[in-house]
């Protein structure tokens, strides 16, 4: 008993010293390079929380200058960054780096993929997280998951969209497979970093734009020059965050510091979520009375089409080399369950919550 006594009064001890501030021969001091515009909603904002949950969970230990997209780096540079050690720590996303590596793609967005729950589900469960791991070993890079948007919306155009056809010859920003996939269709794609987005729209150096969602897309201005709205987009069902920490730097901090970064990142990943579910919902609502924009769905023929070119582009990468295949088969099974489960769970909880309509908010 006294032993057990014992190691408690330690253990307390421990604890008590870890919330005691930092002095300042302690304090660690670490830059934070983000592929977003400084405060942009979401993107910006949660990895600034990040940098504050890391300052808060370590006491003081650990201090970070967060620079905004072409403050330190640009946007797409974040990783080379990271790599070089001119940043200890990135926040972006994954197909950002794609050129670098083709199965960097599995870990941001794939189309007609996994859902933000779904994914994050693969990683944590299932092998998905060990995978990206080794795709990021030979840049010195350890990954962790920094949350989703949810759902992306299709996109701003400047003329409708009613068959596949209207996909040929546009000009249109988009990242990742989905632009592979609209190039198949005849689309000139450009991959402009997100602060620059409305400037290409609306001096029309593009003839349309992905982006993110309502919040981000309305927060961004680009209802203001292109008139057609379509949700939701094919491309990232569930597109994936992340903080990308330089391996020699994460592994000379102490334990316990490596589990504050490891900790801040999973807190900000739900944090993130809910930040983009909450301000989605609110600013959808808000579309056409407010922005006057009505919302669209691609027409069927569009959907198909696009499905078809999804899988010509995803076979395409599987071959690339060995790890994308060996990426793909670890996400296509796990994507393969979880489209049977769909309609027994998500899906289905939302065909059920539908077909009831507003009969439960009445009295």
């Amino acid at each position: 008993m006294l032993a057990t006594r014992r190691h408690f009064l330690a253990a307390s001890g421990s604890t008590l010293a870890l919330a005691t501030p930092a002095t300042a021969q302690d304090i660690q001091s670490l830059t934070l390079a983000t592929a977003w515009p400084r405060g942009a909603p979401g993107v910006g904002v949660n990895a600034e929380r990040f940098a504050r949950r890391v300052e808060a969970l370590s006491g003081g230990r650990l201090s970070i200058r967060l620079f905004g997209a072409g403050e330190l780096v640009p946007a797409f540079e974040v990783l080379d960054a990271v790599q070089r050690g001119t940043a200890d720590l990135g926040h972006g996303t994954a197909y950002y780096w794609s050129g670098k590596q083709q199965a960097l793609h599995y870990f941001t967005g794939v189309p007609f993929g996994l859902t933000a729950v779904e994914f994050v589900a693969w990683l944590r469960f299932g092998g998905g997280q060990a995978l990206w791991d080794k795709v990021m070993a030979p840049f010195g890079v350890v990954p962790f998951y920094a949350g989703s948007s949810g759902p992306q919306a299709g996109g701003w155009f400047r003329r409708e969209i009613t068959s596949p056809e209207d996909f040929l010859g546009l000009k249109f920003r988009i990242a990742g497979l989905g632009a592979q996939v609209l190039r198949r269709m005849g689309t000139t794609t450009v991959t402009t970093p997100p602060g620059e987005i409305y400037g290409a729209l609306a001096s029309g150096a593009v003839d349309g734009a992905d982006w993110v969602g309502p919040w981000n897309d309305i927060a961004f201005g680009l209802h203001k020059v292109a008139p057609y709205y379509y949700l939701p987009g094919f491309h990232e069902p569930g597109p994936g965050l992340e903080i990308l920490v330089n391996r020699k730097r994460f592994e000379g901090l102490a334990p316990d510091l490596q589990e504050v970064l490891r900790s801040a990142a999973e807190a900000t990943a739900l944090e993130t979520l809910a930040d983009f579910t909450y301000h989605n919902i609110r600013t959808f609502a808000e579309l056409e009375t407010t922005y006057g924009v009505t919302p669209r769905h691609f027409p069927p023929a569009v959907i198909e089409r696009l499905a078809a070119e999804s899988r010509a582009v995803l076979k395409a990468l599987a071959q690339r080399n060995s790890l994308t295949a060996k990426v793909w088969e670890s996400y296509g099974a796990f994507l393969d369950q979880a489209r049977a489960y769909a309609p027994f769970s998500e899906l289905g909880s939302l065909a059920t919550r539908e077909a009831a309509g507003s009969m439960v908010r009445k009295d």
